[in-house]
């Protein structure tokens, strides 16, 4: 059982908490060492809890016994024994010199295996590198470095209690010092009442499968050959969203690595066979690489049609100006693109970012700039559609520390709230917004939200585009934030001007030397052109230099 503990403990009472709630939620998903791990844990003496949880905190699973050095702990060797016993810990490990490496400073390998490298001014990685070809196999500490006389202490339980956290956040994006960073107020969370049974994972197969695909993506980035991982990767989830989006870009970033290693067919196979979000647009782009023009055509056909995104109907419609005249269909018109507004400018130059360069060019008591990207419209948007985003939908959210809903990527995200967004959104026809919006930015400040930038947001800054935005333009832009909320929420103009005595405003993008346009920059710029919005390009040149943005 769990009991209140000193306020030095306050990571371990933090992991009680964590366990107490895997417990209540999640025990039908746990193997018989993780249940056991739940029932045998709070057994134990405090000074074993309190270093095993402070191992589990830090990137292991090998420690030096001098390195685990904790007032409330006492002798780590002394609290380890309890842990020794049960089998949690293990002491004197046998260790590959890269192991070895990482437990020593740069001065202390030199010092214990400087004698095996040839040359000793490297980096430490080279170093590394070189002791790993020199000296193969595995050893104890003690035997690699006997002047030491150091013991070293084994966390065994390291893949389990990451299981745990899996469970408990339903990401391993996420790790225990959320209790902390809430105990402390740096993180503030709305608090959605939860439904019965609210959890990330519907049974332990879903819970391997993440793992798995998690394991995929670190074997990947450590440099293991796709030809290993590609058959283990699997097919692609059909019942869960969640996981369909992550075998999606694990197998993109298979694919990706194939085409950087020009295996161009083994790369086209990959992405026909795993499908998912971006895999059409890269065959596309695979197929024009192999000359396959007609097959190319045809995909980039189907695209258009029913293009899965913005940026995918951009590439295909590209794809079929480059592929029409090869195929002799013809030369298409070029794409419809809104009439620019440019602003062509020189100014001194500055040591600071561009953005602050014409902001401060532009601005004036009367009408005041403001950087804001992204945050500005962001940022209204989640306000006022608080309560939609934050509703207790079956399955959104599973635990106290979500800064928003687990299915807010899912094609189903506003269909599963479609009431709430309709009334949140009717209020931009009657003027009610705008009390809606202050009332939540009063009410909520601080808390974490995936739309919300506090930082950036102001009062002045909050009233002013109060005052200036028309309803119908915000409403405009927050359908486009609803359509597809991972893509739509970057491209938007980098400043906002304002002109409260005339209830107007302009947005600007800014282009320094150099610097083009991006691609979801030009789709919005694009949007805010039908819709009636004002906004410009400003290119940037410095006065005395050659060169400006590129259009």
């Amino acid at each position: 059982m769990f009991f209140p503990l000193s306020p030095a403990l306050y990571y371990l009472a933090n992991f009680h908490r964590a366990l107490d709630w895997l417990g209540r939620h999640h025990l039908d998903l746990m193997d018989a060492a993780e249940r056991g791990f739940l029932r045998r844990f709070p057994a134990l003496p405090l000074p074993a809890q309190a270093l095993l949880v402070r191992m589990v905190m830090r990137k292991g699973p090998h420690f030096r016994a001098s390195k685990l050095n904790y007032a409330e702990l006492g002798c780590p060797l002394q609290a380890a024994e309890a842990l020794l016993e049960a089998g949690w810990v293990s002491r004197d490990a046998l260790l590959t010199v890269a192991e070895v490496a990482g437990l020593l400073r740069r001065e202390e390998l030199l010092q214990h295996l400087g004698a095996c490298l040839p040359r000793a001014s490297q980096p430490k990685a080279l170093l590394i590198a070189s002791l790993a070809e020199a000296l193969p196999g595995s050893r104890r500490f003690a035997d690699w470095c006997p002047a030491a006389d150091e013991a070293v202490l084994s966390l065994t339980v390291a893949e389990l209690c990451e299981r745990l956290r899996l469970m408990f956040f339903g990401n391993l994006a996420q790790d225990w010092s959320e209790f902390v960073l809430a105990d402390l107020g740096i993180f503030r969370y709305e608090m959605v009442e939860m439904a019965p049974g609210a959890r990330g994972f519907r049974n332990r197969a879903e819970l391997e499968a993440h793992l798995h695909l998690y394991r995929c993506r670190e074997r990947l980035a450590a440099g293991e050959a796709v030809a290993a991982l590609w058959p283990e990767l699997g097919p692609r989830p059909v019942d869960s969203p969640h996981l369909a989006r992550r075998h999606g870009r694990v197998a993109l970033a298979l694919g990706r690595q194939l085409e950087r290693e020009g295996k161009l067919e083994q790369a086209l196979a990959l992405y026909r066979e795993a499908g998912g979000e971006g895999s059409r647009a890269r065959r596309i782009r695979v197929l024009e690489r192999l000359a396959r023009d007609a097959e190319a055509h045809a995909l980039a056909l189907e695209a258009m049609a029913a293009p899965e995104s913005g940026a995918e109907a951009q590439l295909a419609a590209r794809a079929l100006r480059r592929l029409s005249p090869r195929l002799g269909l013809g030369r298409l018109p070029p794409a419809p693109r809104a009439e620019e507004v440019r602003i062509p400018l020189r100014l001194p130059r500055s040591a600071g970012r561009v953005e602050e360069a014409v902001r401060a060019h532009f601005h004036t008591p009367e009408a005041p700039v403001f950087y804001v990207e992204n945050t500005l419209i962001c940022s209204l948007f989640g306000l006022l559609c608080w309560e939609a985003i934050f509703a207790p939908v079956p399955g959104a959210f599973f635990h106290p520390f979500q800064a928003g809903p687990a299915d807010l990527h899912d094609g189903a995200f506003r269909q599963r709230r479609a009431a709430l967004f309709d009334a949140c959104l009717a209020r931009l026809a009657d003027g009610s917004h705008r009390d809606a919006i202050r009332h939540n930015f009063a009410a909520k400040q601080g808390l974490q939200s995936p739309f919300v930038f506090w930082s950036m947001l102001t009062e002045e800054l909050l009233e002013l585009a109060l005052v200036c935005l028309p309803p119908a333009h915000l409403r405009a832009c927050f359908e486009r934030l609803l359509l597809d909320p991972r893509e739509n929420r970057a491209g938007m103009p980098d400043l906002i001007q304002f002109w409260p005595a005339q209830q107007r405003y302009r947005m600007l993008e800014v282009k320094g030397p150099g610097d083009r346009l991006q691609d979801n920059q030009k789709r919005w710029l694009a949007f805010c052109a039908e819709q009636g919005m004002p906004v410009a390009v400003c290119y940037l040149s410095w006065e005395g230099e050659g060169g400006e943005a590129e259009a």
